[in-house]
């Protein structure tokens, strides 16, 4: 590895909306080669049940309670940070890239928002930090979302298309030269919503969903949903399950069982329908649902791109990781969103930065 003044050495820190924990990486990109990186240590830290249902209730949170949980998270954010540079022996980390946890987004009124206050982050570990990622493309006119495609383009390039199985899926890929990236249905954000009421805190293996029945009636009113029918640049965040899925879902009298069944075969057609079709592109896959090897198997049998899952350090990590590059291209003045993806009027730089 090249010596510590040819490398700039980063925390990523990403909490996705299936609400599984938060993600943190130590991440090396070579000054001279942004391509040249590698994870050198990366964690999740399970959420408790009671800072889960923090993190749930702060959808329905007023403003004064939203601002108090944007500090007191912050905080803690800051303390697992300083506990992973500790157990790790971590020596020299130039700033922190966090994304926070998204409770609201919704960028057709010009509005999002993360909570995890950067100030507080850097406060707590006496480390720069860069957050709040999403806010300026919004304030000029884009989604706010997805962010993660500038790091397909810079760091995989190789692959014809990036698809991450999140709390929603989201795809990246060229198309006439631009880079173009959306999100395509909400994936372990409901998956996991029915596992646990089957008492686990997800579908491992999709072992559940295998053993459902799927509702045809009910998968005919999901296809049916005008989101699914408009043109990029589009995002998802909470609200569409809160306002369009769960009306519709709890409207039929199903098990949690068949629920999951549905939606998987929901989220295999949907997805399929924006994989590269040719038999020699081949796409990357990562996130959590690229461990639920029965919507992988649905998956492949819809589509004809090569379905690649990388090592599971990749498929946990990437978005920490890539939340990392975001930092860093802020840091250093370059560009980290693009207007082909979000829709913005122009790319730009965006992020804020806390130096304590």
């Amino acid at each position: 590895m090249k010596s510590r003044e040819e490398n700039h050495f980063v925390i990523g820190v990403m909490s996705g909306t299936s609400l599984d924990g938060v993600d943190m990486c130590y991440v090396r990109f070579s000054k001279t080669n942004i391509s040249d990186f590698s994870i050198l240590h990366a964690t999740t830290i399970p959420y408790s049940k009671e800072r889960k249902k923090t993190l749930q209730d702060a959808y329905f949170a007023d403003t004064d309670t939203l601002n108090a949980l944007d500090t007191s998270y912050g905080k803690w954010l800051g303390k697992i940070i300083e506990s992973f540079v500790q157990k790790n022996g971590i020596k020299k980390v130039d700033f922190i890239a966090s994304h926070g946890h998204t409770v609201h987004h919704r960028p057709e009124e010009g509005y999002t928002r993360q909570i995890g206050c950067g100030k507080s982050i850097s406060k707590t570990t006496g480390i720069a930090t860069v957050c709040d990622f999403r806010t300026q493309d919004v304030q000029l006119g884009g989604q706010g979302a997805p962010l993660v495609p500038i790091g397909d383009q810079l760091l995989f390039s190789e692959y014809d298309a990036c698809l991450n199985l999140g709390g929603f899926a989201n795809i990246s890929m060229h198309d006439k030269g631009k880079r173009i990236a959306y999100d395509i249905c909400p994936v372990n954000v409901m998956l996991n919503y029915w596992a646990q009421q089957l008492g686990a805190p997800y579908d491992k293996n999709g072992q559940m969903a295998q053993k459902g029945v799927i509702s045809k009636s009910l998968l005919k009113i999901l296809e049916s949903l005008p989101f699914y029918s408009e043109k990029p640049p589009k995002s998802l965040g909470i609200e569409f399950v809160e306002t369009t899925v769960m009306p519709i879902v709890n409207n039929k009298t199903l098990s949690p069982q068949d629920c999951l069944s549905t939606w998987v075969a929901h989220c295999a057609i949907r997805i399929s329908a924006e994989l590269p079709s040719d038999k020699n592109q081949r796409t990357l896959v990562t996130g959590g649902g690229a461990f639920n090897a029965f919507l992988i198997e649905q998956l492949k049998e819809k589509t004809t791109s090569q379905l690649v899952i990388p090592n599971p350090l990749l498929v946990n990590y990437k978005e920490a990781l890539i939340f990392a590059l975001l930092g860093l291209l802020k840091i250093t003045g370059k560009d980290n969103c693009l207007a082909s993806v979000t829709g913005a009027s122009r790319n730009h730089s965006s992020g804020k930065i806390f130096i304590s």
